[in-house]
Formats: C-alpha cells, structure tokens, sequence
C-alpha cells in the first residue's frame, strides 16, 4: 500500500487530508492549553478557599492543589509544548512537500504546452502544404498558365512541403519527451512525494499517540498522593467539632446589646375609682397619675425595640445598620484593608521617586515628565485612601464610646431598678431617663461624618486666601469638592497635616482638596474678611 500509486491522481485530496491533519493536531493542542487553564484555576481556588470550618480539609487541599499543578505542568511541557513544536515542524514539512508537488505539475504542464504548441504548428504547415499543392495542380493543369507562375507554385510547394516535414520532427521529438516527463511524473516523482506525505503524516499519528499516554500519565502520576490527600480529608471531616462551631455563631452574630428590662405596671383605673370624700388617698393617687402621665408619655415616645428598627434599603456605608459588636467588627476590618492599600500606594510613590531621580541623573535611561501622569495618580489614590481613613476612624471611634457609655449606663441602671433598663434612643444611644426621652429634640437618624458637622454652620468661614488647580480632582468621596484644572477656589481652611485644604467655590460649594493638587495664595489681613458669593465681605 502506498499513496504513490494508489493516490497517483488525488494531488487535491491529499493536500485536504493533510491539512486536516495538522488542524487536528491543532486543535488538540488547544484543548490541552484549555485544560491547562482549568486545572491553573482549579488549583487556585482550591488553595485560596478561606473557610475556617474545613482548616484541616484546606491543608490537604493545598496538597491536592500543589498535585493539580504539577498535572498542569506536566501537559505544558511534555503535551501542550511538545504539540505546538511539531505542529510547526509538520507545516514546514508539509509546505515543502506540497511546493514540490506543485513545481513538478507545473514543470509537466510546461512540456504538455511545448507538445500541444509543436503539434498545432505541424498540422498548421500541413494544411498550408495542402494548399500548395491543390495550387500547383491547378496551375499545372491549367493551359493558359504561364510557366512562370506553373514554376513559382511548384517551387512554393516544395518549400511548404520541406516546412512540414520540419515541424513533424520537431512534433515528434516534443511527443516523445512530454511521453517520457509524464511517465518520470507519475511513476517517480509524485509517488516519492507522496511517499513523503505519507511517513510525515504517519509520524504526525504517532506522536499523537504519544501525546495522549502523555496526557494519561501526567494523571496517573499523581493518583498515590491524591489518594493520601483525600484520606486526610476524610479523617478532617471525623475532627469536626460541634461545639466550637457554635462558639464561632456566637461570636459572629453577637450584637453587644442587653436584654430589655422589666415593663413597670401603668395602671389606668385609678381615675375611675377616685371619690371625692377620700381627699388624701385621692390626692396621692393624683400626685401618682401625675408621674404615671409622665412616665407614660415618655416611655410611649422614648421606647424602641432593640430589634424592631430595620433598615430600610442598602446597607449604609458606615455599617450603623448593625449591632454595635458587629459594626465594629466591620469597620475595623475595613481599617486594616484600607491601611494596607496605603502602605502599598506608598511604597509605589517611593519606588516612581526614586525612579524619577534616576531618570534625572541620568536622561538617557527615560523621560522624567513621563512618570508625573503616575505620580499624581498614586497621590490621588493615597489622599483618598487617608480620607477614606479618617472617615472610619472617626467611625470606630464614635462605636468604641456608645458602647463604653452604654457599659456605664447599665451599671446604674442596675442601682435604680424603678427606670426602664436597656431602652434605645432613636439616634441609636441609650438613655437611661424616660423623661429626658420626651424632653429632648428629635435626632436624625444615621450618622454624621466630619465633613457634614463642619458643613452644618450657619455662618460661612471667612476666606483665607485663594487656590489654583494644577492637577483635576474628581470629588467622589465624601466630604470632598471635585475642581478641574485651572480652576481658582477660595481658601477658607488652611491644611492642618493630613495633605487636606478647605476650599469654597464662588456659588458657595466647599468641601476639601489635596493640598498637593492646588497652588494655595494667602491674603493679608484676611481674618475679617469672609467670602459669599465670590465677593469679600466684612465680618464684624
């Protein structure tokens, strides 16, 4: 069996089949990266699962993992990239191949066309002949033809006669060496290059075969110690403790709250039963309903459920939406990421500095200026991370102290059991008089930043100075005012160290800016000056 002389005509259909070949190597190779990819990420999130609960299970699990990446790179090296080598070595070959193939077809078209034109050209002289001859005839038959034109004819008889003798050698020489080229072409040439086709497309075959024990054994390799990894899971699962599982639900849903105190009976039927003729029991009773009244009307203004306010819509940024525990919790949490933010914003505006110096020192390593789009960008993100700081700081601590206040709260109330224990004002504090509950302005609910008690002030700040924007600044924050470049601004505030400037536009918006962002002027003489409106006003 063999292409070159079974497949003698199926230049076409070899070439198809050839390229079929190597787009299925190809596309082989592409399920092998896809897999490599999906073992990467499997290993991944198998390594980072962050559950408490399955600890022992995740130390196996990092094992488990460590064993899905050495799957993975096993496929790269000895499947994926050993695929990917010879699929290029394959179409190398195979265009080679192929350009031979082609060049003899072309060279046999060229001596087909050399036969075909000597051909043309010989039954072209014969007809010519023909004529000649017919001429000759009539001429010599003819007995008013002069000798001369009898003599002429004759002699262009003679010449087209010698004319086609000439082109049939030459048909025939070019007959017999097209014979021999067709001959050399189907029985030499294209069955060696077939041939080639053939072993090339075989050895494609078998390194396929390989490729998929390959593939097997990367798998098998790892099986033994997989195994392992899922016994130890096994004797993870039997170390479940129950008991410190609910330990764990208790520390994640503690809200720091006291159960609510005892109700004091209101009794409504001392009025009904009230006589005239008993004046001092009556007075008491009315001395008594006096205070009930009172007591009455706070407790029916001043008492909220500890769970009975739900909040309505999202959860609110500074987490007052939670128990007081848990709100600390989260707020801490969010502490400690936003710090770890800053410190890597830092570090990144040490290292562009140093590598801005570098640059300056020396130019032909790179432009300085090219660094300053990234150096205020860094500068941006780390004012807004010391905001965003601040603004949980103030926050915590504003947590830290109702819960220290209500710890002192309830070890009064526990001297005077008369007054109702563990009552919640509406601002979310405790107060332990129920009077006090009535007699008190109503407070909003929710939370103040810095930036809205600061904002709250009737009069405005007299102006300072005034600004020019070198850099934009986007605003989104609370608290802060967005500016374009350019743009001149009223300083009412001058930074107090935190990298922040107070600042007031002309239509009274104020809000803070980096300092690092402005180009700040301070007036002379400005501290009875206020600006409204864009005008500088006297302030007496």
């Amino acid at each position: 069996m063999s292409w070159g002389t079974e497949l003698w005509d199926q230049f076409d259909s070899l070439d198809k089949h050839t390229q079929w070949g190597i787009d299925f190597l190809e596309r082989y190779a592409k399920f092998v990266k896809e897999r490599i990819e999906i073992e990467q990420n499997y290993a991944k999130q198998l390594r980072f699962t962050s559950c408490i609960a399955f600890f022992n299970i995740l130390n196996e699990l990092n094992d488990y993992a460590g064993q899905r990446e050495v799957v993975a790179e096993e496929m790269a090296h000895r499947v994926y990239g050993e695929l990917m080598r010879y699929a290029h070595d394959l179409k190398t070959e195979r265009k080679m191949h192929l350009q031979e193939g082609r060049k003899a077809q072309q060279y046999l078209d060229m001596c087909w066309k050399q036969m075909d034109n000597s051909k043309k050209k010989f039954e072209r002289e014969c007809r010519e002949a023909e004529k000649a001859q017919q001429s000759y005839e009539r001429l010599d038959n003819d007995t008013n033809a002069t000798k001369a034109d009898v003599e002429k004819a004759k002699q262009q008889l003679n010449l087209r006669t010698h004319m086609a003798d000439e082109n049939k050698n030459e048909y025939a020489a070019q007959l017999q060496n097209f014979n021999g080229e067709q001959h050399k072409h189907f029985y030499v040439v294209i069955p060696q290059i077939y041939k080639q086709l053939q072993e090339m497309d075989e050895r494609r075959t078998i390194k396929l075969s390989e490729c998929y024990r390959g593939f097997a054994d990367s798998e098998r390799k790892v099986i033994p110690i997989i195994s392992k990894c899922l016994e130890g899971m096994i004797l993870a699962a039997k170390s479940v403790d129950e008991r410190r599982d609910s330990q764990m639900v208790v520390d994640s849903f503690k809200s720091g709250f006291e159960p609510p105190g005892d109700f004091p009976f209101e009794d409504y039927s001392q009025h009904i039963y009230r006589t005239i003729s008993d004046g001092t029991i009556s007075a008491s009773k009315q001395e008594s309903g006096k205070v009930d009244a009172k007591t009455t009307v706070g407790k029916a203004k001043g008492k909220l459920w500890l769970f009975g306010k739900k909040p309505k819509g999202p959860a609110l940024e500074d987490f007052s939406h939670l128990p007081p525990e848990q709100r600390r919790k989260k707020l801490q949490q969010r502490i400690d990421e936003l710090n770890r933010e800053l410190q890597k914003e830092s570090d990144q505006k040490e290292a562009l500095n140093k590598m801005k110096d570098v640059y300056e020192k020396n130019p032909q390593m790179g432009d300085p200026g090219s660094l300053q789009p990234k150096l205020a960008e860094t500068m941006n993100n780390i004012d807004r991370l010391r905001m965003e700081i601040h603004k949980n700081e103030a926050w915590l601590s504003e947590v830290e102290g109702k819960t220290g206040g209500r710890g002192d709260r309830r070890h009064s109330s526990d001297i005077n059991h008369l007054v109702t224990q563990g009552r919640e004002s509406p601002e979310g504090s405790y107060t332990d008089d129920a009077n006090q509950e009535v007699r008190g302005p109503p407070q909003q609910h929710g939370h103040h930043s810095e930036f809205d008690d600061e904002f709250e002030d009737d009069d405005p700040l007299p102006a300072i100075g005034h600004c020019k924007a070198i850099y934009p600044f986007d605003g989104h924050n609370e608290g802060t005012l967005a500016m374009k470049e350019g743009e001149v601004l009223y300083i009412i505030e001058e930074d107090k160290g935190d990298g922040w400037t107070r600042a007031r536009r002309q239509n009274g918006e104020e809000g803070y800016v980096p300092t690092s962002y402005i180009d700040v002027t301070l007036e002379k003489n400005s501290k009875g000056f206020a600006s409204v409106g864009g005008r500088f006003l006297h302030v007496e």
